[in-house]
């Protein structure tokens, strides 16, 4: 390149083949180096503000880029939308990371603007509508999000994000069996999508039970060891989740056929109870000394496909713990342990399970922990409130709680239970923490609209 002072072409190609490698720093200094050379192209502070966006979560900078477009009026042509659409984005991304009120509230205001505009300007784009969408389901205008999520589907009927997000305005609404059969339909198209998976354990959990969703966990683990046996892994499956760009960097990777992923069933099958706690924990002892036996070889391969597993592992200890099955969801939190010892979500199902045993200065511990890593975790804060209040020490869990509040104002669970810790302390106004709770838990999905990922 040293050679090529000023060639475009060969800057431009530089930048695209610095993006298809995955790097991602580099390839936004190439991208604004092409943009100097070109300021009046559109497309090249797009192309930076797509990777900010994407890859670095360089919110403030993909506005910059974003806005650089949008000041060039109708002079940026067909762009002009996808320039405000990458604004909203920016706006709506910074919205959820905000962790105080007002600045969540004004980066919101700001996103529906924003998003409002690339609408008006190509009502016709399917993305800008299903983004349309999302962000007015966050800020928990259903109805509104729903019209708008229509128009989506009308214009792209097959598309995966907005198929998700249709199942989780449903649940908002309550409607468990429609989103369940929206999910199912998604799921035929897109067999081994994850996000799709886990948000179909948390509507089967809501309709059936526990019991029934670890079923679909258990599936999920064979459908993940299936996706990801990379000495089995086909160039050729467009169905999986795994990004087609990204199949080539994990299919080398060579690892034992011998490797069965399992959920635990510590039950003894003859008398339908636990087994006695000698033989519990000699099976316990055997599976994790066979875990142990392929843990250095489970962290080869992009780190997404390990939090993936790490993802299914917590959920079914999650629903083991729902269950009263409490050395199986010890078995599950320690496999994800084992991916993942420093992971705040690993030290919170560990937490919570200590707190379910009764270990509350342990439960304490844990999650003390996991607040050192994530200070702004809803469910830590969540859990450590509620364990302070149990425990006696109110003022605390109060204090605690309202964080929670400040943090996550949409949580109908924190409204909840700072109630709680404001009525144990007979306070007049946890009543309207109560109804708080109550307006906010009857728009609340099956899990948060922020796992629809938003990216240009």
């Amino acid at each position: 390149m040293k050679f090529s002072f000023n060639e475009f072409h060969l800057w431009h190609q530089l930048g695209l083949s610095l993006m298809a490698a995955k790097k991602w720093v580099s390839a936004v200094s190439v991208f604004k180096e092409c943009s100097m050379m070109r300021p009046e192209d559109p497309s090249l502070p797009l192309l930076a503000a797509k990777v900010c966006i994407g890859h670095l979560h360089w919110f403030e900078e993909a506005e910059a880029f974003s806005q650089r477009v949008v000041s060039m009026g109708e002079e940026a042509g067909e762009f002009l939308p996808r320039a405000y659409l990458a604004l909203g984005l920016c706006f709506s991304l910074q919205a959820s990371r905000a962790t105080l009120k007002a600045d969540r509230n004004e980066f919101n205001k700001r996103a529906l603007k924003a998003l409002n505009k690339a609408h008006s300007l190509d009502p016709h784009d399917a993305q800008i509508s299903m983004y349309l969408a999302l962000q007015l389901a966050l800020v928990r205008q259903v109805p509104a999000a729903m019209e708008a999520l229509q128009e989506a589907l009308s214009l792209q009927a097959d598309d995966l994000n907005s198929l998700h997000l249709l199942t989780l305005l449903l649940s908002a609404q309550k409607h468990h069996r429609h989103a369940l059969d929206i999910l199912d339909l998604a799921l035929s198209q897109h067999p081994d999508n994850f996000n799709l998976l886990l948000t179909k354990v948390k509507l089967e959990e809501a309709l059936f039970g526990p019991a029934a969703a670890l079923q679909t966990c258990e599936d999920m683990l064979h459908r993940w060891q299936s996706c990801y046996d990379f000495s089995r892994l086909s160039d050729t499956d467009d169905s999986s989740s795994l990004p087609a760009a990204e199949k080539s960097e994990v299919s080398p990777v060579v690892r034992k056929a011998s490797i069965h992923l399992n959920l635990p069933d510590f039950q003894d099958a003859s008398i339908g109870s636990l087994s006695p706690p000698s033989v519990a924990a000699s099976r316990l002892e055997a599976a994790f000394s066979e875990v142990s036996e392929v843990s250095s070889s489970r962290r080869q391969g992009p780190s997404y496909i390990w939090t993936t597993l790490e993802s299914i592992w917590l959920q079914s200890g999650e629903l083991f713990m729902a269950d009263g099955r409490l050395k199986e969801a010890q078995f599950c939190i320690a496999e994800a342990g084992l991916l993942f010892p420093n992971s705040h979500c690993v030290l919170l199902q560990r937490g919570r399970l200590a707190e379910l045993r009764g270990q509350m200065n342990e439960a304490k511990s844990l999650y003390d922990e996991a607040l050192a890593i994530h200070p702004a975790g809803e469910r830590i804060l969540l859990h450590m409130g509620h364990l302070l209040v149990k425990t006696g020490r109110v003022h605390l869990g109060e204090k605690v709680l309202r964080d929670a509040v400040q943090m996550h104002s949409t949580s109908h669970e924190a409204w909840s239970g700072l109630g709680e810790a404001l009525q144990a302390l007979n306070h007049s106004e946890a009543s309207d923490c109560f109804f708080t709770a109550l307006e906010l838990e009857a728009s609340c999905p099956i899990r948060p609209f922020t796992i629809i990922p938003r990216e240009l």
